[in-house]
């Protein structure tokens, strides 16, 4: 897994928003953490409490296998902008640095097989045995935006997934600003 092109946005602002529910001169309010925002970003997943961090925008590259992109496809709320195609370029990639290292090497020589009869014969037959054959070791790069609640549940739902990658994803999304801080409660804080 390896993540890039990170941007956070919108992190004073949302922390400054956090303070509306209680206050009466919104003049006043500014974007440092106080017990109460705390409080708020570590509520309980689904209870809104914690909807002020939908406002603190994470953009960032995300390469996955496909095995995993399935798996985070059912976040509706991890949002793709764009990502690699294995429809228009999976005879194009160098395959032996493509996979995982938990792909069998065996399976990278039979797709670098089909990849090279599907390019020295152009037949649409040979590009769906070459697509079909793919195994879901197959990395691919994507550019991403979500938030911080998005990931606080993706995290409480993938720290300790039996994917790596999820784990990894997970340890990343610790290194967030303020992240530690706002979603997994200050004791959890070095």
């Amino acid at each position: 897994m390896v993540i890039s092109n990170v941007h956070v946005y919108g992190l004073e602002n949302a922390i400054r928003g956090s303070k509306f529910p209680m206050a009466v001169d919104i003049e006043k309010l500014n974007g440092d953490l106080v017990p109460t925002t705390y409080k708020l970003g570590n509520a309980a997943p689904g209870s809104g409490h914690d909807q002020f961090m939908t406002g603190i925008i994470v953009q960032f590259d995300l390469t996955f296998t496909v095995k995993a992109w399935t798996e985070a496809e059912r976040y509706h709320f991890l949002d793709f902008i764009s990502s690699q195609s294995t429809m228009h370029r999976i005879a194009k990639f160098d395959l032996d640095n493509q996979y995982s290292e938990y792909t069998d090497k065996r399976m990278i020589a039979i797709m670098n097989e089909l990849k090279d009869k599907y390019n020295e014969t152009n037949d649409p037959e040979d590009y769906l045995r070459l697509l079909y054959s793919n195994p879901c070791g197959f990395k691919l790069t994507a550019a991403m935006t979500t938030n911080y609640r998005q990931l606080k549940t993706i995290y409480t739902q993938r720290k300790n997934h039996r994917l790596p990658e999820w784990r990894e994803f997970c340890a990343w999304v610790e290194t967030l600003p303020y992240f530690k801080e706002l979603c997994l409660g200050k004791e959890n804080v070095e």
